[in-house]
């Protein structure tokens, strides 16, 4: 963004860009996505939109940091993990349906985020990969056996991948909402933590 918004009213006139460019972007691809449409559909000036966001790629990539934050903020432990130790089950529970819940909010955004979309900035990406990793050391660090903080490290790494890889294939897919892909998914991030023990 160009500047963030101070007051009210260009807070609300920015969430109206963010809310109006996430449909658009979602139900017209890349191709498909202007500014123009976007200012007309929030009900803004292509002036005030140009004030937040230079161009539709500013405008994509400040929707796609928005989906990161809402990745790292799902994935934040319960505050109730901190006066008792969750059993494994609950851990991959977790984990699991918060990930899937924040990729069903908007599928078809999602889809075109992931395939469309160009990458703008690999400093932002690199940010919220450090963040993500946190959270699933967090995760092994939460589960029953040995620390080993060399390995631990690389077991958040590959459990990381491996749900995020899972997710974002049934997402392209459009079966988020499968119970069987909760089931399946559950399945191997207990086994992964059962067999770290």
């Amino acid at each position: 963004m160009r500047k963030t918004p101070r007051q009210q009213r260009a807070r609300t006139t920015v969430e109206s860009i963010f809310q109006a460019a996430a449909h658009i972007l979602g139900q017209r691809g890349w191709a498909g996505f202007t500014t123009n449409e976007v200012a007309e559909a929030a009900g803004v000036s292509i002036g005030s939109l140009y004030q937040y966001f230079p161009n539709k790629l500013a405008l994509a990539e400040a929707l796609r940091e928005r989906h990161l934050q809402d990745v790292l903020k799902a994935l934040s432990p319960p505050d109730a993990w901190n006066h008792r130790s969750p059993t494994l089950v609950r851990l991959a529970e977790h984990v699991v349906d918060v990930v899937i819940a924040v990729h069903t909010a908007d599928q078809p955004l999602h889809r075109v985020l992931l395939e469309d979309v160009p990458l703008a900035s690999r400093a932002s990406l690199r940010k919220f990969e450090a963040e993500y990793q946190l959270r699933y050391r967090m995760l092994i660090a939460a589960s029953p056996g040995e620390r080993d903080e060399e390995r631990d490290a690389m077991a958040a790494r590959v459990l990381a991948g491996a749900v995020e890889g899972v997710v974002h294939a049934a997402a392209r897919r459009g079966e988020l909402a499968a119970p069987a892909l909760r089931s399946e998914l559950m399945a191997l991030v207990c086994a992964y933590l059962r067999r770290r023990r």
